[in-house]
């Protein structure tokens, strides 16, 4: 009984706390409703949108794209909205693959070889999207042939590279508050903290559910 308790606990805190990131990362989009160049994290890449024709575009697909992928992906792994409305659980699927193949993964990459931190970064932000993708494609492949384990598998992996966009930010204020680096500096770190300790735990997950 108390064991059960701890679950239900440890599940409310955890919706509650994707919750509250989403709701961040919903007054970061924000920022950028009327797509103008010089919006918040853009003042500091207009080297990039002068001289580069497609960056305004690829950072606007990605901003606006991306963040639609955490409430659909997040649905995903509801097991009422699974057994009960499996319906919905396609279209959300549909819904989440469609974002990311098309335009979040694509864009990300895009953006990612510009992004601040210099070649470590660059790497970082590119392997993401890489592997965004190629997790995501295998999760759709899977389930089309069947194999829902593997799909189930794949999709714990993407879904702990979408929630990247979290993670990042967090390691960002933790790394600022502790140590106060020059804010360039912090870049090449958290290019790769937001997402290799997502999928350590994402693998982690899948091996405790063999």
């Amino acid at each position: 009984m108390i064991s059960g308790w701890k679950n239900i606990t440890f599940n409310l805190v955890l919706i509650l706390l994707f919750a509250y990131s989403c709701m961040l990362m919903g007054e970061i989009t924000w920022r950028y409703r009327n797509f103008e160049l010089d919006a918040s994290f853009l003042q500091i890449k207009q080297t990039e949108i002068t001289e580069i024709s497609w960056y305004k575009y690829a950072f606007y697909i990605h901003v606006i794209f991306a963040i639609l992928a955490l409430p659909a992906g997040f649905t995903q792994f509801n097991k009422t909205i699974l057994k009960t409305f499996p319906d919905l659980h396609k279209t959300l699927g549909y819904l989440y693959v469609v974002v990311i193949l098309f335009f979040a993964a694509p864009s990300g990459f895009l953006i990612g070889m510009k992004a601040n931190g210099g070649l470590v970064a660059q790497v970082a932000f590119t392997l993401l999207a890489v592997s965004w993708f190629y997790y995501t494609l295998q999760a759709v492949l899977k389930a089309k042939n069947g194999d829902f384990k593997a799909h189930k598998n794949f999709m714990i992996r993407s879904f702990a590279l979408t929630c990247s966009a979290l993670t990042l930010r967090y390691w960002k204020v933790i790394l600022v508050y502790f140590f106060q680096p020059n804010p360039m500096d912090v870049y090449p770190l958290i290019a790769w903290l937001g997402w290799i300790p997502n999928l350590l735990i994402a693998e982690w997950i899948i091996n405790q559910n063999k």
